[in-house]
């Protein structure tokens, strides 16, 4: 049996709005750019020496109808002015013979800062746990945590937030798409 092992990530975010939700996701998914694919969401872990490469460069390689694992966070609403995010965080350990963890994070009201921060704190966290350490404060720059054995995890996050508009469902997502 062969192994189905990603070698390449990207991260890709969109929103979408329409009368009808299920309309509004798919309006989400191409501004993405994922929406002529197959999309079977899976759990959370970056694979070792996989590489992040940029949306553009990832879509290259893929054709319409394909199968893609993606970790997914979505949100929608159909209430006006409502502020909702959805967000995909990222942590790799300095080593990259070691896994990463993806983390989806959703919320209502918080900013894309804010919420893509939480996203990448709880994937350091999920980490920093598997290793069995505790994690520690950002290191300045906020893009960097330390934990108690030495090693260092660096994060990123994709985040997209948008208002509900009167009327329409709001549908924000982010994605990590995972290419074999």
């Amino acid at each position: 049996m062969s192994m189905l092992l990603p070698t390449k990530v990207f991260l890709t975010r969109g929103q979408g709005r329409h009368k009808e939700k299920l309309v509004s996701f798919e309006i989400a998914l191409r501004d993405a750019g994922i929406a002529p694919f197959n999309l079977v969401r899976v759990s959370s872990i970056f694979p070792p020496h996989c590489r992040l490469v940029t949306p553009q460069a990832g879509l290259k390689q893929l054709k319409p109808g394909q199968i893609l694992f993606v970790v997914l966070s979505e949100n929608a609403t159909d209430e006006p002015q409502r502020l909702i995010s959805a967000s995909i965080g990222l942590a790799v350990p300095d080593d990259p013979s070691r896994y990463g963890y993806l983390a989806e994070h959703s919320s209502f009201g918080l900013t894309e800062k804010l919420t893509g921060r939480h996203a990448e704190y709880l994937a350091a966290e999920m980490l920093a746990t598997k290793m069995g350490e505790k994690l520690a404060d950002p290191v300045a720059g906020g893009k960097a945590y330390a934990v108690s054995n030495g090693l260092s995890i660096k994060t990123r996050s994709l985040c997209q937030t948008a208002l509900g508009a009167a009327g329409l469902w709001t549908t924000t997502l982010a994605a990590a798409v995972l290419i074999t």
